[in-house]
């Protein structure tokens, strides 16, 4: 499940792309979908319970684990450097933002998160997610580095142009988002996530799906209710992210590698 960069213009899988979607970002603080606000419901997003997180494991089948890749140790800052590529118009990196806010927020602290919605002419159309664009992470385990490549405001075919990749950053994204890690059609797509050059996921983790017709506010209540499906589907594949984090910080801290989550390790 991912989203394909072609040229200048950015794709999505399954669909092509129209000139028209609609931008729903909101000033942090700004009442969401649901009621209640914006940073409210970060706050129920990034403090999910363990016990609920434990109670998922897996997630089951419709989860998928990142992979072991043969790369030598990226480091940023004197940490090992979660490196993610994206896309605000993007469903699939829309949903896979909700498991990395649940996994990375047992290892830090975001700040500057603001709602967005994906493109409402792409498949699984506005699905509510966050854009990490504008916002920071503070950890002392591990360093996060997002790039959102385009926004959701459409431009020539495609959409706005966001952040560009660094040169480092785009010779990753090349060597590892392409065969035999990924069919060759498929080469160059997001969302793509670098752990420390070790550890590789591209494509969501599970289904957009799951999000559909919900507000914010709802699925950051669910996540923390291990029954509900957006719960099995999130917080399973954050619980996957988590391993992959604490697979390159020795297990560091306790309370985010828990017993749980250390049994995923070997399915990576």
């Amino acid at each position: 499940m991912r989203a394909r960069l072609g040229g200048l213009a950015a794709f999505a899988v399954l669909m092509s792309l129209s000139v028209t979607t609609a931008s729903a970002s909101a000033a942090a603080g700004s009442a969401s979908a649901a009621g209640g606000s914006t940073s409210s419901v970060i706050s129920t997003l990034t403090s999910v319970p363990v016990s609920a997180t434990d109670a998922v494991g897996d997630g089951g089948s419709q989860v998928s684990a990142p992979r072991s890749i043969p790369g030598t140790p990226l480091t940023a800052r004197g940490k090992p450097e979660m490196l993610y590529i994206g896309a605000e118009y993007c469903p699939f990196c829309g949903f896979e933002r909700w498991a990395m806010i649940v996994a990375l927020s047992r290892f830090g602290t975001f700040s500057g998160l603001t709602e967005s919605r994906s493109s409402t002419s792409d498949v699984y159309p506005g699905t509510p997610t966050w854009t990490f664009y504008g916002s920071t992470f503070s950890s002392r385990y591990i360093t996060f580095e997002p790039v959102e490549l385009y926004s959701d405001t459409p431009s020539a075919g495609g959409f706005k142009p966001l952040q560009a990749l660094t040169r480092p950053q785009q010779a990753l994204f090349k060597k590892w988002d392409g065969p035999p890690y990924v069919p060759a059609e498929d080469a160059e797509s997001f969302p793509f996530i670098d752990f420390g050059n070790k550890y590789l996921a591209i494509g969501s983790g599970g289904s957009p799906g799951v999000l559909h017709g919900l507000s914010w506010a709802q699925i950051a209540a669910d996540l923390s209710r291990p029954s509900t499906k957006v719960a099995r589907a999130v917080d399973g594949t954050a619980n996957y992210l988590t391993a992959a984090l604490c697979k390159l910080t020795h297990d560091a801290p306790a309370r985010a590698c828990t017993r749980v989550v250390r049994s995923l390790q070997g399915k990576i």
